[in-house]
């Protein structure tokens, strides 16, 4: 299936989660303090690394939430 990662198509294998979406398409989830861009970490939802914007809502956790066709994420990194 065919979601968008920050506008570009990224096709993902069914039962992805969008934290999966966001690490093929290299899309760090946000840019911390020291500069330096941070991925999703821990895959079960408790260090909130993975929080991303999921078809206009925001602060989803993208490791919680699976990849649906024509899924719009947008990240912010």
């Amino acid at each position: 299936m065919v979601v968008r990662v920050n506008g570009a198509s990224i096709e993902v294998p069914s039962g992805a989660t969008v934290a999966v979406a966001m690490v093929m398409a290299q899309a760090p989830s946000r840019i911390s303090v020291s500069g330096r861009p941070r991925m999703p970490f821990c895959g079960m939802g408790t260090c909130f690394e993975c929080r991303c914007e999921i078809n206009g809502q925001a602060q989803r956790r993208g490791c919680q939430t699976l990849c649906r066709p024509d899924m719009d994420i947008r990240t912010h990194g």
